[in-house]
């Protein structure tokens, strides 16, 4: 059986990892994650999510064994892609760019054997019911957007404000599990292994 290595420091990611049998061990993938002028967010998604898995294949301990999976997950409203929150006015802005209305979340994962890439993508289309400003400080000052794509978190407080979801929920927590599952499965790496 392969190695697999997870180029991700998200939580979320080893979690839905996790919760379909896959051991797996977590490596550094440190990228710039920067939209290139006219990138367009599925080829944006696409690049990081490479970009990522090749950062964690050259971090490997042992170089050439195993294959290593990495993802990106992008928020676009109204034609931007949503990063990370700066800061407390970031933040309050993209959910008043949120509120009320509905946004695309886009993940795509990515393996690598050192030799050939594999990828799948994963969307879903998510509306919010309105968000007030003294919510938005108060959900800011849970902690929890500080780190998430979008400023949210689906799978913990922010799942309040979802009204809809249309595609793949797994997908906008960060990892689409049906498409990451077959992924896996076509490179040879089983689900549901005995710990």
């Amino acid at each position: 059986m392969s190695t697999l290595y997870l180029a991700s420091s998200s939580p979320r990611r080893r979690e839905l990892l996790t919760q379909i049998g896959v051991p797996f061990t977590v490596v550094k993938a440190l990228i710039d994650e920067t939209p290139q002028a006219g990138e367009g967010s599925f080829a944006y998604v696409q690049r990081m999510a490479e970009e990522k898995t090749r950062a964690g294949w050259e971090s490997l301990p042992q170089p050439g064994s195993g294959h290593v999976l990495g993802a990106d997950t992008a928020v676009i409203a109204q034609g931007h892609i949503l990063g990370k929150p700066r800061d407390e006015a970031d933040a309050l802005a993209i959910l008043a760019l949120l509120s009320g209305s509905t946004h695309e979340v886009i993940t795509t994962v990515a393996l690598f054997d050192g030799t050939r890439m594999d990828t799948c993508t994963a969307s879903a289309r998510v509306t919010f019911r309105p968000i007030d400003e003294a919510e938005a400080r108060a959900y800011w000052a849970s902690g929890e957007p500080a780190d998430k794509a979008g400023g949210y978190g689906i799978q913990g407080l922010g799942a309040i404000f979802v009204e809809k979801l249309e595609g793949s929920y797994s997908a906008v927590v960060g990892l689409g599990l049906f498409e990451t599952a077959a992924l896996l499965q076509r490179n040879g790496i089983a689900c549901w292994q005995a710990s």
